[in-house]
């Protein structure tokens, strides 16, 4: 189904997985559909894991519950502050990854980024993966826009397929790397990419390599 250097379709999604990461750089060319609907089902579009002092930490980004349904189209989801959620984000970021060897170099933009007054969520997560795609120089296009035929005539459609609670059936390895937490908890896999830019910085380009 993932062919190396054949873009791609994907949903918008809040630091994604490694996995999708992995996709992402094998196609290199990458469509967001501004227009995905079914946001419920896929989690990862306001949701992303790290790996912590007491283990995998998923979280959450709040949404305005009137936009938060499943015919609400991406580009019209709306941020909520509930929650004080940018403060526990930014707070569970520094305590899992605040001493391992790249968060000081990120982390005045990723700051900037989380504590931002976006309103729309595909605009935070436009700004977060541009980010860590620059931050990584990792060789990918990203293209958000309205998906016509033409697009899906030439690319693979991930969407549904990567990112949600269920495994994929992708043909992307699982390639351990060095995690802060690893001595007390073990390697964890599927985390965000956040998780492998901490531990990695540019050196990540290896294991997504290796992943595909």
């Amino acid at each position: 189904m993932l062919e190396k250097g054949r873009a791609i379709v994907m949903g918008s999604m809040a630091a994604g997985s490694v996995r999708c990461y992995a996709a992402m750089v094998a196609a290199q060319k990458v469509y967001v559909d501004r227009n995905e609907t079914r946001l419920p089902l896929r989690h990862s579009h306001h949701r992303y894991i790290i790996d912590g002092p007491n283990g995998a930490q998923r979280l959450t980004i709040a949404l305005q519950s009137a936009s938060h349904l499943m015919h609400t189209p991406m580009y019209a989801v709306r941020i909520s502050e509930h929650g004080n959620w940018r403060h526990l984000h930014w707070g569970a970021l520094y305590s899992a990854y605040g001493k391992s060897p790249y968060f000081d170099y990120i982390a005045p933009d990723l700051h900037d980024i989380i504590h931002g007054n976006q309103s729309s969520l595909l605009n935070f997560n436009t700004q977060l993966q541009a980010l860590i795609i620059d931050f990584l120089d990792l060789p990918i296009e990203i293209i958000t826009t309205d998906i016509t035929p033409e697009i899906t005539a030439e690319a693979i459609d991930l969407r549904g397929k990567i990112g949600g609670k269920k495994p994929d059936a992708l043909a992307i390895n699982t390639v351990p790397y060095h995690q802060v937490w690893a001595a007390r908890h073990g390697f964890l896999p599927n985390l965000s990419i956040l998780d492998l830019l901490m531990n990695t910085g540019r050196e990540c380009i290896y294991t997504l390599l290796k992943s595909i």
